[in-house]
């Protein structure tokens, strides 16, 4: 497969439902981080950012093209940020504590991985750099 070689149709559809799918993923863990029961803090929505994150990012690059596994997780990071910062209405929706950087870490660095070929090394044949 070379560089210059179109995406199909159905790829275009696929890599489209995939960051659609990211979008959705996003914005419900990043509403539901403040999530509390009672006094005590619950992010599980961490848990759900830590195994769909990098399950997107493998995705990507086994249904897709391995050259575009990168889409899902610039998406993801340019929701949480975009709408975590600049928020509805202005509001900040990112919460200035620990749960955001676990968030952050929790998410981002599994696909970041993935991606850059960690542990669930995607899209390389051995013998080829």
């Amino acid at each position: 497969m070379t560089v210059d070689e179109r995406l199909t149709l159905e790829q275009g559809l696929l890599l489209a439902l995939l960051a659609v799918d990211t979008v959705l993923l996003a914005l419900l863990e990043l509403f539901f981080l403040p999530l509390r029961i009672g006094v005590v803090p619950v992010p599980v929505t961490v848990l759900v950012g830590a195994v769909t994150t990098p399950w997107l990012v493998w995705t990507t690059a086994k249904l897709v093209r391995p050259g575009l596994s990168w889409v899902p997780l610039a998406v993801w990071v340019l929701v949480v940020f975009g709408v975590g910062l600049l928020g509805p209405g202005g509001d900040l929706v990112l919460i200035q504590d620990w749960r955001a950087l676990l968030l952050l870490g929790a998410s981002a660095l599994p696909g970041a991985m993935v991606l850059g070929g960690g542990p669930g090394r995607v899209g390389r044949r051995p013998g080829r750099g």
